[in-house]
């Protein structure tokens, strides 16, 4: 049985949003895969490090945004720890320091293998979870959130991945970081589309807020048709199989989230976000697929 504290921890740490810091890793040792390359244990250090700065990120969030009172218990998104009371701000910040600490030592292995430039991923990816929330001029609260997890989640994660096991890169990972960033960005859409209302009170300035809900759906919709039409070009210009297009098998559920975000409002959006989840990591798994085929 879990003890209260354990469970708090894995809590904020949104294990249902951590299959985004896998996608990146998946698609960029597939694409090398394609190219002939294979390094098991970077890869495997790689993905515990993506998914240890994406939980130290979820930390962040949950102090910064509990300590700018954009937290409380009645929110409509998932409890929140430190706003539930589970745990305390000093709790969370040793928390944050201890897995930060422990990401960069295993990262050492990494720039081991792949270089100065993986050091420069690394401490970059680093400094970006920690200014999402925090720091004087947080990203969230002005508008760039979007733009941090197409960059970081699309490109950082997967080039980054793909240029450590292979040491180059191609056009090819190019694009197929592209629906990765894409669909992982879509994630925060949803979340943002849901508590707009929610951070315009709290002064939390998201693309949602300053944009407008139309504006949300139809950036949740351009992402879509974006990341199918990377399949397109990855298959006529660099030469893939058939298999590229294994993806396009999710074309209904893109349908479905679509639906609902037009038709859900307040907590039923809780449902689209896990489902926008869900539609990322299966997107990615089957691009993986089609590239290792």
């Amino acid at each position: 049985m879990k003890s209260p504290k354990l469970k708090a921890w894995i809590l904020a740490a949104r294990p249902r949003t951590l299959l985004a810091s896998v996608v990146p890793v998946i698609i960029g040792t597939a694409a090398a895969h394609n190219d002939g390359y294979i390094n098991l244990p970077a890869t495997i250090v790689a993905l515990v490090c993506s998914v240890f700065i994406q939980t130290g990120t979820n930390y962040i969030n949950d102090l910064y945004d509990f300590l700018a009172g954009s937290d409380s218990k009645g929110r409509i998104g998932p409890r929140r720890a430190l706003a539930e009371g589970w745990l305390t701000p000093k709790e969370m910040r040793n928390g944050i320091v201890i897995l930060y600490t422990v990401t960069f030592l295993l990262g050492l292995y990494l720039v081991y293998v792949g270089g100065w430039i993986i050091l420069l991923i690394g401490v970059l990816s680093l400094i970006a979870g920690y200014s999402y929330t925090g720091g004087p001029w947080p990203l969230a609260y002005h508008g760039l959130g979007d733009l941090f997890v197409f960059i970081f989640f699309g490109f950082v994660g997967t080039i980054g991945t793909y240029y450590l096991i292979t040491g180059m890169v191609t056009p090819l990972i190019y694009w197929a970081a592209v629906p990765v960033g894409a669909l992982i960005t879509n994630i925060l859409v949803v979340n943002n589309y849901r508590d707009r209302e929610e951070d315009k009170r709290n002064n939390k300035k998201t693309l949602a807020v300053l944009l407008g809900n139309t504006f949300s759906r139809y950036e949740f919709i351009i992402f879509i048709i974006l990341s199918y039409f990377s399949l397109a070009v990855i298959y006529f210009f660099h030469e893939e199989s058939y298999y590229i297009f294994l993806p396009l098998v999710t074309i209904p559920l893109a349908g479905k989230l679509i639906y609902m975000l037009y038709v859900f409002s307040g907590r039923e959006l809780n449902k689209t976000l896990e489902l926008s989840a869900k539609f990322s990591a299966i997107f990615g798994l089957l691009l993986a697929a089609g590239l290792v085929l």
